[in-house]
Parts: C-alpha cells; structure tokens; sequence
C-alpha cells in the first residue's frame, strides 16, 4: 500500500456525507487515543470573538479606587461628593480599597471622576 498524500487525502475526505465524516472522526479518536471536538472548538472560538469584540465599543465604565493615598480626607471628600455617599459610607470606601467608587458611567463621567481623585492622590482605575 503507497501513502497517500496529503492532497489526496482531502480530496477523499471531501467526497464523504457528513455521517461518513462523523464515522471517521470516531475511528481516529478511537485508534490514535485523542479528542477532536477539544481542539475544534477551540479553534473555532478565536474566530468568532475576535468577529464580535470590535463591533462592540464599550459604553459603561466602572471608577475602581486602587489606594486613597496620602490625603485620605481629601479623596473621601470628593467620593462623597462624587457618589452622594454619608461621611462613614465614603470613609469606609476609601479605606477598604480597592474598591468600586461609581459603576456603569459614560467614559467622559468615569475620566472626571478619576481626575478628581488623583488631584487629591488617589490611585485609580477605570475598567
């Protein structure tokens, strides 16, 4: 028996029914000891996230507090003022960080928000 090649190959898979392909596959993971529907899969996910991420522009932003910094006072001042949170509320915030200061805003909110808080040497985040 000569080895078929490659071309020659495809050529015989190509004229198979889908049952007959599905048979096939069956064998080989049978005789080789492997999986075909882990590899496939994962080979087909790339390509439809990678279709769907730049047709989704993100629109909501979340101002995550990293640390409050030197000037704590400061920074639970503009939370407060940002959030409409009470003094003990804002406090405990600032320093129980990091954490969410405001969630689902527009992105011009969530980069006003942050350079309030960095003025008043914060560490901040937006995601």
């Amino acid at each position: 028996m000569s080895a078929l090649t490659n071309e020659q190959l495809l050529e015989a898979i190509g004229s198979k029914t889908v049952l007959e392909l599905a048979e096939l596959i069956k064998m080989i993971e049978e005789k080789f000891d492997v999986k075909a529907a882990a590899p496939m899969a994962m080979a087909a996910m790339p390509a439809g996230g990678a279709a769907a991420a730049p047709a989704e522009e993100k629109t909501e932003f979340d101002v995550i507090l990293k640390e409050g910094g030197a000037k704590k006072i400061q920074v639970i001042k503009v939370v407060r003022a940002v959030t409409g949170l009470g003094l003990k509320e804002a406090k405990d915030l600032v320093e129980g960080a990091p954490k969410a200061v405001k969630e689902g805003v527009t992105k011009d909110e969530a980069a006003n928000i942050k350079k309030q808080l960095e003025e008043n040497g914060a560490t901040v985040e937006i995601k």
